[in-house]
């Protein structure tokens, strides 16, 4: 029994051992090999790199005044975790004045926008920019800042310095410069002007937004020699201000009266100048164009008239019972001088003027009076007249030097709208039939001018700003190789002029109407063959130094 039971334990023994044998040459139970231990389980994945997002910067500002252009803008989106490369993106804006360059999008990258500020007002503008993944998470935001500031006020007077020149014991010219405002509110910010000297009598002293600045030289003017007034401008709150115009005044000693014209003009309605030249050689009434570089827009400009548009010689002998045009008349330097009344007394000359009883009226609703005096050779011209002697009355009033010649203030009109005289303009019964040649310009009309003038105008009378409305001041010559062979000899005398002198703008009516005097002299049926000449027959010369406002 106890072998048995060692047996038993030395099995239990090698089956617990790792393994079992026998010494060398004895004998026993082969070795018993344990089932190997299962494999460890793999590792579990890695978890997901969620998709993140950031827009860099998160904030932009940019400053720019009102009315203007404002620059682009990006930012920077960053998109990371697994995907990231693929992963869309939408941005959208609260502001409909933000415009993307492209709305959408895949991965990381710029989002570039436009900005549209022009109809926005001063202040602070923020736009919201959502830029949100395929999914709606996550978001980011970016803040878009405009900041609208108003554009400075600036206050300018143009010109800077003015210059006249009077002779002792007479009347000095009034004149004008003007005053420019621009920024925001311009229009609304009050300025006020004062001179220093006594004889500086400003029209208007205060006033808004820009425009003209018009003065007297007057009252107890300086004896011989250069006087200089200050006239200063403010505007608070402006740069520039105050702006200052130097104004000169030079008083020279009256010069002995010259002796008598060896030719002088008959006296009376219409009389004859006798071959006298109206104003200097040099005057541009009398300056030749017939050599003068047509302007670019010559045909634009003559087209939107109508180039097949007969020209209207607007005088003669008869019409409604009696001679048509503007008359004028020759009086003794002797006759007694009127006051008149002016609606427009801060443009016109305060005269008196030399008005004969029963003077001649232009018989149409412009009514102007022109009387020259026989010595002295001065103009005396009215627009609109109405009253008589005591109670005359009109719109406006102008007096020329026919000898020595005169310029109105820039910005001034006349009795004509463009601010010059009208006697010199006229075809004249003594020029054409008497002397047989027409040495000056004509003036004539247009039914829409631009609200601008070149001179020798002065004067601008229109509202509209299209550049294919000629300006007062605007010249046209008949060209040169138009035939006038086949009209009468009176006929040909005006037209050689309107090919050498040519045309000036002088106001607003009828589409190439051309002035002459009311003379019952006319032989309407020659006058009336001009009608045949057309608009497109005429070329506009060279513009050069236009004045807009």
């Amino acid at each position: 029994m106890a072998r048995n039971w060692w047996m038993s334990t030395s099995v239990i023994v090698c089956l617990l051992a790792s393994s079992c044998g026998s010494d060398a040459g004895t004998t026993g139970t082969q070795p018993i090999i344990p089932p190997p231990p299962p494999p460890a389980p793999p590792p579990p994945p890695p978890a997901a790199a969620p998709l993140t997002l950031a827009a860099t910067p998160a904030g932009l500002t940019i400053t720019t005044q009102i009315g203007t252009t404002a620059t682009g803008a990006f930012v920077t989106l960053t998109i990371g975790g697994d995907s990231a490369s693929t992963a869309v993106w939408t941005a959208t804006a609260r502001s409909a004045r933000t415009s993307f360059a492209s709305a959408t999008g895949t991965g990381s990258g710029q989002l570039a926008w436009s900005r549209a500020v022009s109809g926005l007002g001063v202040g602070v503008w923020v736009d919201t920019i959502t830029i949100r993944l395929a999914g709606g998470t996550p978001t980011a935001q970016v803040f878009d800042t405009v900041v609208i500031t108003p554009v400075p006020l600036v206050l300018t007077l143009s010109p800077s310095s003015r210059f006249a020149t009077i002779t002792a014991g007479s009347t000095a010219p009034a004149d004008s410069a003007l005053i420019s405002i621009t920024g925001t509110g311009s229009g609304t910010l009050a300025w006020s002007a004062a001179g220093r000297r006594a004889w500086t009598q400003l029209v208007t002293t205060t006033g808004s937004g820009g425009g003209p600045l018009r003065w007297l030289r007057a009252g107890a003017l300086p004896g011989v020699g250069t006087w200089v007034d200050t006239i200063t401008v403010t505007a608070d709150g402006a740069s520039g201000a105050p702006a200052r115009l130097l104004d000169t005044l030079v008083v020279v000693p009256a010069p002995p009266p010259p002796p008598p014209p060896t030719i002088q003009p008959d006296l009376g309605l219409n009389g004859s100048f006798n071959g006298m030249r109206l104003l200097p050689d040099a005057d541009p009434w009398n300056q030749p164009v017939d050599t003068a570089q047509v302007d670019q827009s010559s045909l634009a400009i003559l087209s939107a008239i109508g180039l097949t548009r007969g020209i209207h010689p607007d005088f003669g002998a008869s019409y409604n019972g009696g001679p048509f045009g503007i008359p004028y008349i020759v009086v003794p330097d002797s006759t007694r001088r009127s006051s008149v009344n002016f609606l427009y007394a801060s443009e016109s000359d305060p005269g008196p003027y030399p008005i004969p009883a029963n003077p001649p009226i232009e018989p149409s609703s412009d009514r102007h009076m022109l009387v020259v005096t026989r010595g002295e050779m001065k103009l005396y011209e009215l627009f609109s007249v109405s009253g008589g002697p005591g109670t005359w009355a009109a719109g406006s009033g102008a007096i020329f030097d026919l000898i020595n010649g005169t310029t109105r203030p820039a910005g001034w009109t006349s009795a004509d709208a463009a601010g010059l005289p009208i006697l010199p303009g006229l075809v004249r019964y003594d020029e054409v039939v008497q002397l047989g040649e027409v040495r000056h310009a004509l003036r004539f009309t247009v039914s829409r001018t631009r609200r601008a003038y070149l001179p020798p105008a002065r004067h601008w009378a229109s509202s509209s700003t299209d550049p294919l409305r000629p300006p007062m001041g605007m010249r046209v010559r008949l060209k040169a190789s138009y035939d006038i062979s086949g009209f009468p000899p009176a006929a040909q005398v005006i037209l050689r002029a309107l090919k050498t002198y040519g045309m000036i703008l002088a106001d607003n009516g009828s589409d190439f109407f051309f002035s002459g005097t009311a003379d019952a002299r006319w032989n309407d049926t020659v006058i009336n063959t001009l009608k045949a000449v057309t608009v497109g027959d005429f070329e506009v010369i060279r513009m050069s130094g236009v004045v807009t406002p």
